[in-house]
Formats: structure tokens, sequence, C-alpha cells
């Protein structure tokens, strides 16, 4: 089983060479200033999100959150095939660039197994991390369109995964579903409180606990 602990997968962080007179000064590898990474472990950032009682799911539609799948980069793909794309190994195209014709998962996050992708029988998902209706019931109702539209679409919030475990999974957070893979809990609840950081989107008690509980065995854990 490949383990993913430690790690976002299939995800880089970029470093720039600083040349100078003519000497290369080694790359400055600290996140930027209010970067989600800049105040440290994972482990940390969970007190800095807020915590409230869940609110009710009235109104949730997944229209909400705009089409599925825009091209919100406009790169001429929509976000589906961009994180197959990013996420899979040896993928083939429909189209020659855009649509994934077909693809392996080497490790499911979810699970850690070998999962193949077939365009139109697929047994992969494309997951929302912090699920789209758990972010509605914790603040997103009074987002505006364009902020949940980028929601829905921000690779930070995206991943390839087994789709029986994904649907296990529906709407859950840290404290009602985590990965039946116990080596990605930490990268996959470090993610969580990622995204929530980044939007404003607070946790209930009970979820802050089971994230601290999770990332106190992964005080190391960095943000995504």
């Amino acid at each position: 089983m490949l383990s993913y602990r430690g790690t976002f997968p299939l995800a880089a962080l970029a470093s720039a060479v600083l040349i100078t007179s003519g000497c290369t000064q080694p790359p400055d590898d600290s996140p930027a200033e209010g970067a989600p990474g800049a105040r440290g472990s994972a482990l940390a950032a969970v007190d800095t999100l807020t915590v409230k009682g869940r609110a009710p799911k009235t109104g949730y539609d997944r229209e909400k959150f705009g089409r599925a799948w825009a091209d919100v980069d406009r790169n001429g793909c929509g976000t589906r095939d961009d994180i197959l794309r990013r996420d899979l190994a040896d993928v083939r195209f429909k189209d020659g660039r855009c649509k994934v014709a077909s693809g392996t998962l080497a490790a499911d996050p979810y699970t850690g197994d070998r999962v193949d992708f077939v365009r139109g029988r697929s047994k992969v998902d494309i997951d929302h991390l912090v699920a789209l209706s758990d972010a509605w019931q914790k603040g997103a109702q009074k987002w505006d369109a364009e902020k949940r539209r980028r929601f829905a679409n921000d690779p930070l919030n995206l991943l390839a995964v087994e789709a029986t475990a994904n649907r296990r999974k529906s709407d859950g957070d840290a404290a009602t579903w985590l990965p039946p893979n116990k080596e990605y809990r930490c990268t996959y609840v470090a993610a969580q409180v990622a995204v929530k950081k980044k939007y404003g989107v607070w946790v209930t008690s009970g979820e802050r606990d089971a994230m601290k509980k999770v990332l106190g065995r992964c005080p190391e854990q960095r943000l995504p």
C-alpha cells in the first residue's frame, strides 16, 4: 500500500532560484505571508477555525455552487478533467487534450487500492474534501454565487478517489467519516483544515475535536 502521510497527492510547491551577481542563492521554501501554511502545522491551524453549531441544510442544492465542473481557470478544460489529469497515472485523452478517456489511480487515497478509470464506466469520483453540503451548513449559505463557484472548483478541495468509498463518505465531516486507509488520514484532515481556513467555513466542536485527535498523531503535518 502506498502511503500518502505527510504529503498532498500530486500537489507541488514551486521554488524560484534567485540569481544575483552571478551567484545562485538557495530557494526560499517558506510559505508566503498569508498563505494557508504560513503559521505552521495543520494541528495548530485547527485552533484558527471558528467553532459553531451546524446550521440547517434548508435550501441546499448543488446548483447553488454553479454549473458542475466549470472551467474556472479558463484553460479550455472542465475542472473534473483537470483533476483526473492531475491525479491519475497513464492518462489517455478522448480529444487529445482535455477529456480524459482512461487512466489509473495507482493507490487510491481513501482505500489504498489500485483503481482503473474508463470514461463512461468509471469507478473513480472527484470528491470535494469538504463536501458542498457540509460547507452550506457551515457558512456557505451566506456567500455570493461567485465564491461558492470558486469553492466547488478549487483544486485544493478536490481529489480523485474510489467511487464506493466516496459515496459512503457522502457529506460527512471529520467527526463522522475518515478514510479507511489510515495512512492517509493525516493528509486528509490537514487538507480539510486548509480548505476551511481558506474559505472561512466553520467547524462544529465535535469536528474540531476529531481533527485534533487525528492530527495529534502527526503533529508535524503541514497544511497543503
